[in-house]
């Protein structure tokens, strides 16, 4: 055996220490403990990954502060590392690849898929990469584990020349994606983004890509900057500006074509419907809290024709196009990570992703 492929399978090794792992376990609404935990235990076409960057994402932050799913879990899916362990069965892949993981993969044959409606596919909603406890994910330790349908159809093999941090990009850039084509954002139309934290901006920069002329607001001086530098028409404080004022003066008194909206504020959709022109499109894409409840004029929809739209997760048929726009990178995801913690710093981490501060953009943890 060669010294580089004994310290791939270490973690199998006898050794009682390399038997656990460190974790960040979520305990209860806004707590997170890093604790030692088993290394999973991987079956037949189940791969085991060493993680090597995981993204913090939107989603984790408010099942952590709100207390969404019963404790203990490990949360973190925007994952990218090193295979180290294939069970008996695996083709695809071999120790020592570097690779990016889905964690949600559609089974590819029922109503949904075959409507292109892949997280509506009840085999989608089955977590397929975890680190212990229930699957949710499990980026946010030392090691997760790859079941066989996620082996087979959810990870991508990153290029040599990319790093684990860009590769974590895979997922979220996939999700944003999808939104864009939902919101039928087309060449010559005008769009507007509500929100340019790091989701915000990639739906920026993805709407440009589309042909879309793309304005976008923020509270923060520091991402109105960030996103005009990466190619927004302009940015706005809606603290500040008359947004809808200042969309119809540049477009001829009518309104956006599509907005999007990536604040979870639930008075944003209200004003996703002002910026619409008639017949416009709203697409909600943090709107994903299962307690949240919006108002909005209902003449907005009823009489002016503006359609409400929502995109959620990632879409498998785009899995290798986001993929590409990342590993190539006509996507800047780069210049999105400000920060990075150790695991022993994920209290940090989460607070900081949660409450933004001066040039904080992407958070990113590195076990």
């Amino acid at each position: 055996m060669s010294p580089i492929t004994a310290q791939l399978e270490a973690p199998f090794s006898a050794a009682p220490a390399l038997k656990q792992m460190r974790a960040g376990v979520y305990r209860g609404a806004g707590r997170v403990v890093v604790e030692q935990v088993p290394v999973p235990t991987i079956s037949d076409g189940e791969v085991l990954i060493r993680v090597a960057a995981c993204g913090i994402c939107g989603t984790d932050i408010k099942k952590i502060q709100h207390g969404f799913v019963p404790p203990p879990q490990i949360f973190g899916h925007e994952v990218s590392g090193t295979v180290v362990a294939a069970g008996r069965g695996v083709k695809r892949w071999k120790l020592g690849d570097r690779v990016v993981s889905f964690h949600h993969i559609p089974c590819g044959g029922c109503f949904y898929c075959e409507r292109k409606l892949f997280s509506q596919c009840p085999a989608y909603k089955k977590v397929g990469l975890t680190a212990g406890f229930d699957p949710n994910g499990g980026g946010f330790a030392e090691y997760v584990r790859a079941m066989p349908w996620i082996v087979e159809r959810g990870m991508v093999a990153i290029p040599p020349e990319v790093s684990f941090e860009e590769a974590t990009f895979v997922e979220p850039v996939n999700t944003c994606a999808k939104a864009v084509q939902k919101a039928r954002v087309a060449p010559g139309e005008i769009v507007v983004i509500i929100g340019q934290g790091p989701v915000g901006l990639l739906l920026m920069l993805l709407a440009k890509l589309a042909g879309a002329t793309v304005f976008t607001s923020d509270p923060m001086p520091e991402r109105r900057a960030k996103s005009v530098s990466l190619g927004a028409a302009a940015s706005f404080d809606p603290r500040a500006d008359d947004l809808a004022s200042v969309v119809r003066a540049r477009t001829g008194n009518r309104g956006a074509d599509a907005v999007l909206v990536a604040t979870p504020i639930p008075a944003a959709v209200a004003e996703a419907l002002a910026l619409a022109r008639p017949g416009g499109r709203a697409l909600l894409f943090a709107q994903n809290d299962p307690k949240m409840r919006i108002e909005f004029p209902a003449a907005a929809v009823g009489v002016d024709e503006k359609e409400i739209l929502g995109s959620y997760s990632a879409a498998v048929d785009l899995q290798e196009e986001s993929a590409q726009l990342v590993f190539s990178r006509r996507l800047p995801v780069r210049e999105l990570v400000t920060h990075r913690f150790p695991l022993e710093q994920i209290d940090q981490a989460l607070e900081l992703a949660a409450r933004p501060a001066g040039h904080s953009l992407k958070v990113v943890i590195t076990p």
